[in-house]
């Protein structure tokens, strides 16, 4: 029975192993479905970044109750999954608790640490669950955070918290197998946590706990492997794996820096008779701007598949706060849904995306990007350093630049730039005249 249990074990963990692969392997090829984006260099300046930010998560402690709590989670989530080392090797060995004999003293110690963080884990996702569905805070009620990002958002917090209690269960009918001195169950002194639950099962039979145990290992062994694949499939709680990454691209210059376009600069060379970077002309006419989601740099795309969702971004934005359509967070989670909806048509078809569809006005509206002042508030609030501003200019480069849809208002301005150097309508000789006008 033993050899069966192994066998079935390894299956199931070659299985959700398959599924994880498949997952990271899609997310990987749609985001370099992106164009070239140079964020190479400052190794040690990028490392420190990604320590700061993803690691200790600085940006969170803005508001620093709902930081701690989610503290709690991510840490919480990231140290009681390490006794999933130990549970793997029991699985594939046929074992229990392997560690425990050549840790000694230090085995109790350590999942003493894990249970403590459990609980932190069960408190912090109740308190979630409350703040998300029964307060009313805005960013939770927009109108893009459609069913299922609220769904997904209240799943996740739900298994965590069965993951953490199944944990708790599992160690207290141990903790009771081993007082009754069952075979098997290798004495490892006292769990602080486990042990308070421990006396109400010490009055139920041998064989009743072993199905409890057993039932409890399984199902946190087995929740643990549906999320992992719950999250690479499909969920924003991606930003856990994410979040590391992304820090470490971050855009180092000053957030209101605006690069010069690439394609305009070949261009402008072209007609100067100015040399190239590579001395030839473009193979293929450049694109200004984006108009899809596979012309934005692979760096939009790794922004997007790492969005939290949390609204913090549209909370800050100037823009949405006096009434406009813009929401930088729904900019995330269009971009993320149409490159995937991209990345689906390239499976299904062998090809590039030809389904009549674009980011631009089928995802995300002329409104929404005319209502960007580009002030940047929704980078500085990001928790993990997403950039929505940058795909915004994109779009409206395609829009203005190649599809030749620039507001009226806009196109007086910027003939004004063109003949005048300034926005306004006055010859340069003219601009010290109210200088004059003041001493009179």
């Amino acid at each position: 029975m033993n050899i069966i249990t192994q066998l079935i074990f390894l299956i199931l963990l070659s299985t959700a192993g398959y599924f994880i692969f498949k997952s990271i392997s899609r997310i990987r090829r749609n985001i370099l479905l992106g164009k070239p984006d140079d964020r190479t260099g400052n190794t040690l300046t990028r490392l420190k970044l990604m320590t700061l930010i993803a690691l200790g998560q600085k940006k969170m402690f803005k508001k620093p109750l709902p930081a701690l709590l989610h503290l709690a989670v991510y840490v919480g989530f990231l140290i009681v999954n390490i006794e999933m080392l130990e549970i793997v090797a029991d699985g594939l060995l046929g074992t229990h608790r392997l560690f425990a004999p050549s840790l000694g003293v230090l085995y109790p110690i350590l999942i003493n640490v894990f249970e403590f963080f459990a609980v932190a884990v069960i408190v912090a996702c109740v308190f979630f669950l409350v703040r998300r569905n029964l307060l009313s805070i805005a960013r939770f009620k927009s109108s893009e955070l459609s069913s299922i990002p609220r769904r997904d958002a209240n799943i996740i917090l739900v298994v965590e918290i069965i993951l953490m209690c199944a944990l708790l269960t599992m160690n207290s009918t141990d903790l009771a197998l081993q007082k009754k001195g069952i075979e098997h169950y290798f004495y490892t002194e006292n769990f602080f946590f486990s042990g308070l639950i421990a006396p109400f099962f010490e009055t139920f039979e041998p064989f009743t706990l072993q199905i409890i145990e057993r039932l409890s290992w399984w199902v946190h062994i087995i929740g643990v492997l549906a999320f992992a694949n719950y999250v690479f499939y499909d969920s924003k709680h991606l930003h856990i794996f994410m979040a590391f990454i992304n820090a470490f691209y971050s855009k180092l210059e000053a957030a209101g820096k605006l690069p010069n376009m690439a394609s305009v600069t070949h261009e402008v060379k072209l007609m100067l008779n100015l040399p190239t970077d590579n001395g030839e002309a473009p193979s293929e006419l450049n694109r200004f701007g984006a108009k899809d989601a596979n012309d934005l740099t692979w760096k939009n795309l790794l922004d997007a598949y790492s969005c939290t969702e949390c609204g913090r971004c549209t909370e800050q934005c100037p823009a949405n706060i006096t009434g406009k359509k813009l929401s930088p967070r729904k900019i995330m989670m269009d971009t993320r849904d149409r490159i995937e909806e991209i990345g689906k048509n390239i499976d299904k078809l062998g090809k590039a995306n030809e389904d009549g569809k674009s980011l631009l006005d089928d995802y995300i509206s002329s409104e929404e990007l005319l209502a960007c002042t580009t002030c940047n508030a929704c980078v500085e609030a990001c928790p993990i350093n997403i950039d929505p501003v940058s795909i915004i200019l994109q779009l409206r480069q395609y829009r203005i630049m190649e599809a030749s849809k620039a507001p009226a208002a806009w196109n007086g301005m910027l003939s004004n730039i063109e003949n005048n150097a300034a926005p306004w309508k006055f010859s340069p000789s003219d601009r010290t005249d109210w200088v004059e006008s003041i001493n009179k």
